[in-house]
């Protein structure tokens, strides 16, 4: 990925979590819309990356937009065979399908992300996606 690109992803981060922290409506609103436009300006071209548009979906508030964004970062991730972003995205798109009710869903992004993350260093993130799929499928499994 392109350094200047990922240090504005990752500083717009941290701007996005300020606004949101100090309830900056106008500033959240300023930062989200300059990371739309960065991932817009990058898609398709030799700049575009995962990253850009996991973190664009991170800070969307509405969910079925978020799983679209996700969805998309998810396939980028694909193309570039990022093992790491697979499965960061899967469980981020996952969490939210789960908060949508779509459980089936979640379950099959699951998988996938657990696959992915077999050969990943953060064990954390691993023991997240194991345990949330393990919870839906007995949830799913059970009768009541």
């Amino acid at each position: 990925m392109n350094t200047k690109i990922y240090k504005r992803v990752f500083a717009l981060a941290g701007e996005l979590m300020l606004a949101a922290q100090e309830r900056n409506q106008i500033n959240f609103d300023n930062c989200y819309s300059e990371l739309k436009q960065l991932c817009d300006d990058n898609e398709s071209t030799d700049k575009d990356h995962p990253v850009q548009w996991e973190t664009l979906a991170d800070f969307t508030d509405d969910l079925p937009l978020a799983i679209s964004i996700y969805e998309k970062a998810l396939l980028k991730a694909e193309e570039i065979n990022s093992k790491d972003f697979r499965s960061s995205i899967g469980f981020s798109l996952a969490s939210l399908q789960v908060e949508l009710g779509e459980k089936e869903n979640a379950i099959e992004n699951l998988e996938k992300a657990k696959i992915s993350c077999n050969k990943i260093v953060d064990k954390e993130l691993k023991a997240e996606i194991h345990d949330l799929l393990e919870a839906l499928k007995s949830e799913v499994s059970s009768p009541y």
